[in-house]
């Protein structure tokens, strides 16, 4: 079990992120692919909050992935073009989540949200742990 951190805590928001990242991965015959990438989707979510709090700015508590990013960037934070990619895992967040979305989701929609989130979560993970070295 991860250890647990305050809520204040950016740690405490990568576990959070970890853990959406591995219902993510729980993949099997009985679970929406949607489902999946909305918990991907989470993931990049919270990872890109705990850097808010990494720097001690308040976040909107949005699912806007492009919306956060570009707080972040008003931060002074440099986002890779390959980050601003997980702008797309934003549709999972309240979209897919109901019956009745137009689009099948496919298995490539979902590696794609996996890979998208997990590039996410370790581009924190870095800006995280570089700020905590100082």
């Amino acid at each position: 079990m991860r250890t647990r951190w305050s809520p204040d805590n950016p740690l405490e928001w990568l576990n959070r992120a970890r853990s959406s990242m591995n219902l993510a991965y729980s993949q099997n015959d009985e679970v929406y692919l949607e489902d999946l990438c909305y918990q991907a989707q989470q993931a990049a979510e919270k990872a890109i909050k705990a850097i808010f709090i990494s720097l001690k700015v308040s976040f909107p508590y949005s699912h806007d992935i492009h919306h956060l990013l570009t707080l972040l960037e008003d931060e002074g934070i440099d986002i890779p073009a390959s980050i601003k990619e997980a702008e797309r895992l934003s549709i999972y967040a309240v979209q897919t989540r109901y019956p009745g979305f137009p689009i099948i989701i496919e298995e490539k929609h979902y590696l794609e949200a996996v890979e998208l989130a997990e590039m996410v979560i370790e581009w924190a993970e870095i800006i995280i742990r570089n700020r905590l070295d100082k």
